[in-house]
C-alpha cells in the first residue's frame, strides 16, 4: 500500500476524525506545531506484512513479523496490568485485554510503525499497530474507549497530543476505565 503524504496542517476535521477512531495517516505534533527540525523520523514503517499470533494483555502483543516472532508493545499508551508478577489484576485490565483481543485475533495482518527508540528494556518491539485491513490505529483506538491510558516516554511520542485529547474526551464521556476505576 503506498504511503499517504502528510499533511501540512491538521485540521479540526481531522481531529473529529481521530476522536471517532479513524485512522491517523500522517499527520503528527511536529506538523501541528510547524516544527522543522525534529529528527524524528516521519513514522517509519517496521512491517506492513505481520501477523497477529496472540494478545499477551491490554498493550502487547505477539506477531510474526517478517518471519520472526516477535513480542510488541503498543507504544503511547499504557493498560491496566492482568500479568505483572506479584501484582494484583488491576481495575479494567480484564477488560482491556479482551477489547485488544477482539480488535487484533489471531492472523489479523497488521502494520507497524516505529518512533525513536526500537526496543524497550525487555527487548520487546516498540510500535504503532494499525489494522492492515482497513487502517484502524490500534494504539488510539484503545485510548480513544477507555481501555487504556496515554502513556508518553520519551522519546517515542510522536502521537502523545493526539492520544492525551483522545484520553480526555473519553474521560469526560466516562468511558470504560475512566467509569469503573477510581482515580
Amino acid at each position: 500500500m503506498p504511503a499517504r503524504r502528510p499533511t501540512a496542517i491538521c485540521t479540526a476535521t481531522i481531529a473529529a476524525a481521530v476522536m471517532a477512531a479513524s485512522p491517523l495517516w500522517g499527520c503528527d505534533a511536529r506538523q501541528r506545531t510547524g516544527a522543522a527540525t525534529d529528527p524524528r523520523p516521519a513514522h517509519t514503517v517496521l512491517a506492513s506484512n505481520a501477523l497477529v499470533v496472540g494478545v499477551v494483555d491490554g498493550d502487547t502483543i505477539d506477531a510474526v513479523v517478517d518471519g520472526r516472532r516477535e513480542r510488541i508493545r503498543l507504544i503511547g499508551i499504557d493498560t491496566p496490568e492482568t500479568l505483572k508478577p506479584d501484582t494484583p489484576v488491576e481495575c479494567y485490565g480484564p477488560e482491556a485485554s479482551a477489547r485488544t483481543e477482539a480488535l487484533l485475533p489471531a492472523s489479523t495482518p497488521i502494520r507497524l510503525e516505529r518512533d525513536i527508540e526500537p526496543r524497550d528494556a525487555f527487548g520487546r518491539l516498540l510500535a504503532y499497530v494499525y489494522r492492515a485491513t482497513d487502517g484502524l490505529f490500534v494504539n488510539l483506538h484503545l485510548v480513544a474507549g477507555g481501555f487504556a491510558r496515554p502513556l508518553p516516554f520519551e522519546p517515542n511520542t510522536a502521537h502523545a497530543d493526539t492520544l492525551a485529547g483522545a484520553a480526555a474526551s473519553a474521560r469526560s464521556q466516562s468511558l470504560g476505565l475512566w467509569a469503573a476505576c477510581s482515580g
